[in-house]
């Protein structure tokens, strides 16, 4: 017996439930480790829904064959950014147990903290924060309501629409992406820089959100409309960028970590040396293997990315990775002495993520999976 996706969605919705119940009653037991694991959690998620908006807007401007079948899971993510916002509010009420420009004492004892203290403050992030949610969901409300009235009419209008939303969404994806990470991430140590860091974010987040739409294409696509247009070249076309932002990233980690080893510089070498301290250095070797030497291996061969199975396998072992990555991320900003993870760390990851599931597949079910009308669409169609 196959799951439907309304049958996904209503499990989901009640895991998500049951994974938030569990991480209020950790609320009451410890405070701040139920804001890491909890900021952990929506990071994961939102950065799905992130990665989403900047390929559908890749597809919007290049057209290309890859994004047709596929498009309607982008659409979906981008629609659960207002659910996203909603989640992040608890983070607000987290502030002191999660950043030490939030904390009076450590501000009082650094002076790195007391230069930033006029833009690192609870009234501007929580400001910054909702003018970044509310950029985001603008701009997924736009693709949406374009998107829909393309279905709608064989005009070009909408196509043309999407596109010169697209151009400048590209750019405005990083630029937020920078001030939202720099605010949530880089400022929970108190003196870390690197102008690189939030552009491996935004390619982070692209390739963990193809993962995760590989993996879902590898479920649906055989049993629904899809199997129309989908063809082993889609698969190959979707392996040839999962292989692409694998190697980004890999190029990105690698510049980043070069230049602020070779600079010896204590306040950006130290990010790095509470990442590698006691257990954290075998999760910097997973992220090494099984994020990109392994992917990048089996990437290469022709034969892969043309076997849809064998392809979500690779995508899935990319997107549980990534989970892995984004709590590396974070977590040793406040656990420096070694690998630490918490009974809430998956609770958190499962509650947000069933909400998230069962918002993301409400809104995957409310729309053919096929775009229509299209005037590119024709580049879909297997030969």
């Amino acid at each position: 017996m196959t799951l439907s996706i309304s049958d996904a969605r209503r499990i989901s919705f009640a895991i998500g439930i049951a994974g938030l119940l569990a991480c209020a009653l950790g609320w009451a037991i410890d405070r701040r480790e139920f804001f890491i694991c909890y900021l952990f959690g929506i990071l994961v998620w939102l950065g799905i829904a992130l990665g989403c908006s900047g390929f559908l807007m890749i597809h919007h401007l290049t057209g290309g064959r890859w994004g047709y079948p596929i498009r309607r899971f982008f659409e979906a993510a981008i629609k659960t950014l207002f659910i996203l916002a909603v989640l992040f509010v608890p983070v607000f009420f987290g502030l002191r147990e999660l950043y030490p420009w939030a904390n009076p004492a450590s501000v009082s004892l650094d002076k790195v903290l007391q230069h930033k203290h006029s833009y690192m403050n609870a009234p501007a992030v929580v400001v910054r924060a909702l003018v970044l949610f509310a950029i985001w969901i603008l701009g997924a409300q736009l693709l949406a309501k374009w998107s829909a009235e393309q279905d709608a009419t064989t005009s070009v209008e909408p196509t043309k629409k999407l596109r010169k939303l697209s151009g400048p969404g590209l750019v405005i994806y990083p630029l937020t992406v920078t001030f939202a990470y720099v605010d949530w991430v880089m400022s929970m140590e108190a003196d870390w820089y690197s102008t690189i860091f939030p552009l491996l974010v935004c390619i982070s987040q692209m390739l963990g959100a193809l993962a995760f739409v590989i993996i879902l294409i590898g479920w649906l696509g055989p049993r629904t409309s899809l199997f129309e247009i989908l063809s082993k070249e889609n698969f190959h076309h979707l392996g040839n960028l999962l292989l692409t932002f694998t190697m980004l990233w890999a190029y990105l980690a690698y510049a980043q970590l070069i230049v602020i080893w070779s600079g010896d510089l204590p306040h950006e070498i130290g990010w790095y040396l509470h990442r590698i301290a006691g257990g954290w250095r075998i999760i910097a070797f997973t992220l090494l293997i099984f994020h990109f030497f392994g992917p990048f291996f089996f990437l290469l061969f022709r034969q892969t990315k043309r076997n849809p199975q064998v392809l979500v396998a690779v995508a899935a072992v990319i997107f549980l990775t990534h989970i892995i990555d984004v709590w590396w991320m974070i977590a040793p900003s406040v656990y420096h002495r070694g690998f630490y993870v918490t009974w809430m760390t998956p609770l958190a990851l499962i509650g947000i993520g069933g909400i998230w599931l069962s918002v993301f597949l409400k809104h995957l079910e409310s729309k053919p999976l096929i775009p229509m009308n299209d005037p590119r669409f024709a580049m879909a169609m297997p030969t």
